[in-house]
């Protein structure tokens, strides 16, 4: 296995225990561990990306799994926030597009066809990123609750923009 797939499985096993300090609340601190969990993993998503590309180490399961591993990561922090910190019903319509996207993966890979994410879905994605760490933190400062609520919005538009854009480039997986 080679270095970026190993960051994208490192990433799948950073969400249990970014879970774990997102629900108990009985440790000090345990939004600042979770948060410091988020952004690790993170930063492994743009890492393995870029080696992947400049070392000529881009495999399918690279492109099949580092998706797959942002989905994991971002939908269980969507599901720690929602109600509390972002409102229940753009919780759902991200996760909806996120299973939509997984299942056109999966019938793209029933054709022997590949999809890697586009543009659209990695802008995307650090958007819900950059979000959810400025939620997570939330410094008590009305400009910071305003930057919140501009990227839960930014994220909504995102995530309708990039599925739509997935859809239409790869439209043949649905003619097969």
């Amino acid at each position: 296995m080679n270095l970026p797939n190993k960051l994208t499985v490192f990433r799948v096993f950073c969400v249990p225990f970014f879970v774990l300090f997102m629900m108990w609340n009985t440790i000090p601190y345990h939004n600042y561990i979770a948060v410091a969990i988020f952004i690790v993993a993170s930063i492994t998503d743009l890492l393995d990306g870029k080696i992947a590309r400049k070392r000529g180490l881009v495999t399918n399961f690279g492109k099949f799994m580092d998706p797959l591993a942002d989905k994991l990561l971002v939908c269980s922090a969507l599901i720690c926030m929602a109600g509390t910190m972002i409102p229940k019903w753009i919780v759902i319509v991200i996760i909806s597009r996120e299973l939509f996207i997984s299942g056109f993966r999966t019938l793209a890979a029933d054709q022997n066809v590949v999809l890697a994410a586009s543009m659209w879905g990695k802008v995307k994605t650090t958007i819900q990123m950059i979000m959810i760490i400025v939620l997570i933190i939330h410094i008590p400062l009305c400009l910071f609750d305003v930057i919140g609520i501009i990227l839960i919005y930014a994220s909504l538009a995102l995530t309708v923009i990039s599925m739509i854009d997935y859809v239409i480039k790869n439209i043949q997986v649905l003619k097969k």
